[in-house]
C-alpha cells in the first residue's frame, strides 16, 4: 500500500521506476487489481502537484488533488478541495492563492493563550 500511496499514477502498464529517483510509477492496471481487491472505487491521493486542483485518472478510479495554490509561491497553480456527498457523488472546489496585498500577519490579540508562549 505505501508504494501504491507515494508513487505517482502514469498512463503505463504495471510498475516502473520514478524520474524523481524516489517511488514508482503505476499504471491503471495496478489501480484496478488494487480497488478490486480492497473493494474499493476511489483512491484518492494528495501529494502530486496538479496545475488544475485535481486529476482524475483510469476510468474515475483514481483522482489526485491538490491543494495549496500556488505551490512554494511560484507554480500558479489552482487548488482544490474534493467534496463527496451522502451518496459518495464527487464536486470539486477550484480556489486561486490569496491576492498578495490579501496576505499579512493575523491581527494582534491582547487574548494569547498559554500554549503559544
Amino acid at each position: 500500500m505505501c508504494d501504491l500511496m507515494w508513487s505517482d499514477p502514469d498512463d503505463i502498464n504495471g510498475w516502473a521506476t520514478n524520474q524523481r529517483g524516489a517511488g514508482y510509477t503505476f499504471g491503471a492496471d495496478i489501480v484496478q487489481k488494487f480497488n478490486q481487491e480492497n473493494n474499493l472505487q476511489l483512491i484518492c491521493r494528495a501529494h502530486q502537484l496538479v496545475m488544475e486542483g485535481y486529476k482524475v485518472m483510469f476510468n474515475d478510479q483514481l483522482v489526485t488533488v491538490w491543494s495549496a495554490p500556488n505551490y512554494c509561491y511560484r507554480c500558479g497553480n489552482v487548488a482544490s478541495i474534493l467534496e463527496l456527498d451522502e451518496n459518495l457523488n464527487k464536486s470539486y472546489k477550484i480556489f486561486e492563492a490569496a491576492p498578495q496585498e490579501a496576505k499579512g500577519t493575523p491581527a494582534e490579540s491582547k487574548n494569547i493563550p498559554d500554549y503559544f508562549l
